[in-house]
């Protein structure tokens, strides 16, 4: 006897449950208590060694319940009668996308190696205003070219290049909304939490329904839903923190709304944003790895060669050529910030 049968008998549900069935192939164990209940040997289960009522097990004393893969397949029939609906949404929106990741990867690989390093550093120098930076980021370039992993650095620099401007240009809005509106708040914050807990694989899989594996796209929308949370959220939270003191003397000086934000919140907000973009881009080299996966270009090629062809020799270089290049993109960020700070308090 299953462990839950008796409970549905005293409930008067036998008949309800035997004219259910969720069909499709019983389970071995199913296939086991079946036989022994025909043979006789049915045992009645005490009730503190009973299992836990998942799907499953209430499923073997009433068909009418849903088994766990009852619902996967449902969800899964779901999603696929969406699919051609979604795609046809979808694919002129994200287009853009693969055309922007398209364009910077061919215009970084048509640039000689030595121009590309050269205007590199001119933008770190720019940025940062530190000679000692922009050596140590000149000799980490040196390096990736020394053991021939220059280009596949470049590569996923662009794809974190391109993600991470979209991620701004998307996040700022939703982060000036989010702070000027609480009722928004509300509505987003639930959308970034689910965003940034969904393990980063899961981020893949209704995407390689409704994409091609080989559009460009496929990977940047991974890559700009899992890097955009920091950008939302610390542009919200640097608006708000605002000095309120600040913005009534704005209003004082007769501000307009747009005026007050352009003029006071964003730049008193900055130091708040900067390090958003400092986190976004982390996010977005994190990621990119993952990506490779479904054929992002990048150092994470290399990375997945090692694991799949067992070659730890290629897997451990590629993984340390990453974490040079977040030690430079995580230095230029804060050294900027730190710059954007002090230029705050003179």
């Amino acid at each position: 006897m299953a462990a839950y049968t008796q409970l549905f008998d005293t409930l008067g549900l036998r008949a309800w449950c035997d004219a259910g069935s969720t069909g499709g192939p019983m389970t071995m164990a199913q296939l086991m208590a079946k036989a022994k209940a025909q043979s006789g040997g049915a045992e009645e289960v005490a009730f503190w060694s009973r299992p836990f009522p998942s799907l499953d097990v209430l499923n073997e004393s009433c068909n009418a319940i849903w088994r766990t893969r009852d619902l996967t397949a449902a969800v899964e029939s779901l999603f696929m009668s969406m699919k051609d609906g979604l795609k046809l949404v979808l694919d002129p929106l994200t287009q853009p996308l693969s055309w922007a990741l398209t364009g910077t990867l061919k215009g970084f690989a048509f640039l000689p190696w030595w121009l590309t390093m050269l205007l590199i550093l001119l933008v770190v120098q720019r940025v940062t205003r530190s000679r000692g930076l922009t050596a140590f980021v000149g000799a980490a370039m040196l390096v990736l070219a020394l053991i021939n992993h220059f280009d596949a650095a470049i590569q996923t620099f662009a794809i974190i290049l391109v993600c991470t401007v979209i991620s701004v240009l998307l996040g700022l809005p939703i982060g000036i909304l989010m702070s000027k509106n609480d009722r928004a708040q509300k509505v987003v914050l639930p959308v970034l939490d689910l965003l940034q807990t969904l393990p980063s694989f899961v981020y893949l899989i209704p995407l390689i329904f409704l994409f091609s594996v080989t559009e460009p796209k496929l990977y940047g929308i991974a890559i700009i839903l899992y890097a955009i949370v920091p950008i939302i959220r610390l542009t919200d939270l640097g608006i708000r923190l605002v000095d309120p003191d600040v913005t009534e003397a704005a209003d004082a000086f007769g501000m307009t709304r747009w005026q007050k934000l352009v003029k006071v919140e964003l730049p008193l907000a900055m130091p708040n944003i900067m390090a958003g973009l400092n986190q976004t881009i982390m996010m977005s080299l994190a990621m990119v790895v993952i990506a490779s996966l479904v054929s992002a270009p990048g150092l994470g090629v290399l990375v997945l060669r090692g694991i799949n062809n067992l070659e730890l020799g290629v897997g451990l270089v590629a993984g340390l050529g990453i974490v040079l290049l977040a030690i430079i993109l995580d230095r230029v960020t804060k050294t900027a910030l730190s710059r954007m700070n002090a230029g705050d308090q003179q």
